[in-house]
């Protein structure tokens, strides 16, 4: 029986470097200990932030001071107990970090309402007295923008501090889906027991012998059945959260009230789902494509994720896959291309699975570290884009906080997802023209079809079963399991039109941890439009689009969203960048129907 290593077992080299960070856990507690003490500095400016230009500049970087320390110690509690969900060392550690969080941002809670209290006009008299106030020119202007939803300083901070608690659905269901849940083996082709897990189950489901992509498929959802109602409540619960809060900030809805963060009108949100409406017909084209290629008479829920090449596809190591990444890139610039190089050498990557690992992938880090990224890499073509990706959100950092203040260093998601996303386009791209083996080429573009297909459309599939729970939340309607489950499998049947949608795929919902971060993957769909107009800018423009699109990088959050992206040369608030991007999913579609004649 195949086994997932300890994390023990797995070579330094191959784990990221979480000692750059704090050489010991002795040394977290002193840095815990230290910010905790200076939280209560903030407490003295209550009531005079904006008194006059001075205090104003004292308290926007004391609080900055604070902030920057609490994400690092949050970020490495964090990424500690992802090494090994099971680790309760660990599990409190990031407790205590939450904890601490909440109780900075509830310290800070009384800076905005104050500031709201004064005009536009008043704010640039104080910045004419202090210039250093210009360095919060953007983000005075947000906050003032959200003073209709900013609610008293003591209502702020109460709102402040129950954002653990809010939260907790989430930190439930990660606990439950990583930790607790046990899902069964099933045998192989080779008569070899094969352990299901969350990291290795879509890889699991792109196996030659379909009997066995049928068992894993049903082995996998039934576990998840058992857990139902679990799930379902936990689901509720975050949805009811998000309506309450979205209410106590006088939204008329929480997707109104999530948008609102970043300043993205709902209409972008609406859109795309018209947009991906329109264009299904390719999707599913892809399907029948599918069907046609592994030659059965219906395509079933458990055939989705094979390629079209029929077979599990290449094997393409860790080292091979940084490789072609790194020239990938070229087009980026030298510099953006050598930094790539240096962090996948200096341990930014905690590439393999590992017993107890938080599953999928994700970038990290804080303006005070180096990147840290997650993987759980399977030796294949997906992982190697899945790298692209996470070094995309990770260089989006790095350029970022080279250029910009701490107020500036993070960025929303709506622009986060182009900077991963370019990144893969451009390995599509290299390795369609530098790789002469066609079998490898057919798996390229089966990538990339698949990508546009789960990253395009699954995610706005997504996006529009969280907006139809919260409107339904909003109404009076019950979550239960079984409405979840009609919701979520009626979306499926239209979306995958051609293929047997059957009752467990109708569960799926119970398998999607994004959904605790409400109005979250919308973001992916438009990331990935955004960023293939980027790409075609890049390649047919050369170093002026790669300039501009550098520059975005580095812009950080000074400016709002679709303002960044413009400086890109995209502009989201039109169905242009979508459609374009379902145009070349089409072509390529094209490309592929000719090759597998």
């Amino acid at each position: 029986m195949s086994s997932v290593p300890a994390r023990s077992e797995v070579d330094e080299e191959y784990t990221w470097d979480l000692e750059s960070i704090y050489a010991t856990d002795d040394d977290w507690e002193v840095a815990y200990e230290a910010v905790t003490e200076r939280i209560d500095e903030l407490e003295s400016y209550d009531g005079r932030v904006v008194d006059d230009a001075e205090t104003l500049l004292e308290v926007l970087q004391l609080r900055d001071e604070i902030m920057r320390e609490v994400s690092t110690v949050a970020a490495y509690a964090r990424m500690r107990r992802d090494e090994d969900t099971t680790n309760q060392h660990y599990q409190a550690l990031t407790a205590r970090a939450q904890s601490l969080a909440a109780d900075a941002s509830s310290a800070a809670s009384f800076i905005d309402p104050e500031i709201q209290e004064v005009t536009r006009e008043e704010f640039d008299e104080m910045a004419a007295e202090e210039p250093d106030l210009e360095t919060y020119d953007h983000y005075v202007d947000d906050v003032l923008r959200m003073k209709p939803h900013t609610r008293s300083a003591e209502v702020e901070e109460l709102l402040a501090d129950l954002g653990e608690v809010t939260g907790a659905t989430g930190d439930v269901y990660t606990m439950l889906s990583n930790a607790d849940m046990s899902f069964p083996a099933v045998e192989d082709d080779d008569g070899e027991a094969v352990e299901i897990t969350q990291s290795n189950f879509t890889n699991l489901l792109k196996r030659p012998d379909r009997d066995v992509r049928r068992r894993v498929y049903e082995g996998y959802f039934d576990e998840w059945e058992s857990m139902r109602n679990t799930v379902a409540t936990a689901y509720k619960n975050s949805v009811k959260a998000d309506v309450k809060l979205a209410q106590a900030r006088n939204y008329d809805t929480a997707r109104a009230a999530a948008l609102d963060g970043p300043n993205v009108p709902v209409e972008v949100y609406d859109t795309l789902v018209e947009s991906v409406h329109d264009n299904l017909e390719t999707l599913h084209r892809h399907a029948d494509l599918k069907r046609e290629a592994l030659g059965v008479d219906e395509l079933r829920m458990w055939d989705l994720y094979m390629p079209l090449t029929g077979d599990e596809g290449p094997d393409v190591d860790y080292e091979q896959a940084s490789e072609y990444v790194v020239e990938a890139v070229e087009p980026l610039g030298e510099a953006y291309q050598s930094h790539v190089a240096e962090g996948l050498d200096s341990r930014w990557v905690d590439v393999y699975e590992n017993e107890g690992k938080q599953s999928g992938a994700y970038s990290s880090g804080t303006y005070d570290t180096q990147p840290f990224i997650l993987m759980n890499y399977q030796d294949d073509i997906s992982s190697m884009y899945t790298l692209a990706h996470e070094l995309g959100h990770s260089m989006h950092s790095e350029l970022t906080k080279d250029e910009q203040p701490f107020v500036y260093s993070g960025y929303d998601i709506f622009v986060a997802e182009v900077a991963s996303t370019v990144n893969e386009a451009l390995l599509t791209d290299h390795l369609l023209e530098t790789v002469d083996d066609p079998e490898f080429r057919k798996h390229v573009l089966n990538e990339f079809l698949e990508r546009v297909r789960s990253t395009l459309f699954r995610q706005t599939l997504f996006a529009e079963f969280e907006h139809e729970a919260h409107r339904l939340e909003e109404e009076g309607e019950p979550l239960t399991a079984d409405r979840l489950d009609e919701l979520y499998g009626d979306l499926k049947a239209t979306y995958y039109e051609p293929a047997a949608v059957d009752d467990r795929i109708a569960r799926e919902w119970m398998r999607i941890p994004h959904f605790y971060r409400a109005f979250y993957v919308y973001q992916y769909a438009t990331g990935i439009s955004a960023a293939l107009a980027i790409v075609d800018g890049i390649l047919e423009n050369g170093d002026s689009a790669a300039a501009d699109y550098r520059t975005f990088l580095r812009q950080g959050s000074r400016e709002y969203p679709l303002e960044l992206l413009r400086t890109a040369g995209v502009d989201m608030s039109t169905a242009e960048p979508i459609d374009r991007a379902l145009s070349t999913y089409g072509d390529r579609l094209e490309e592929m129907e000719a090759l597998l004649e």
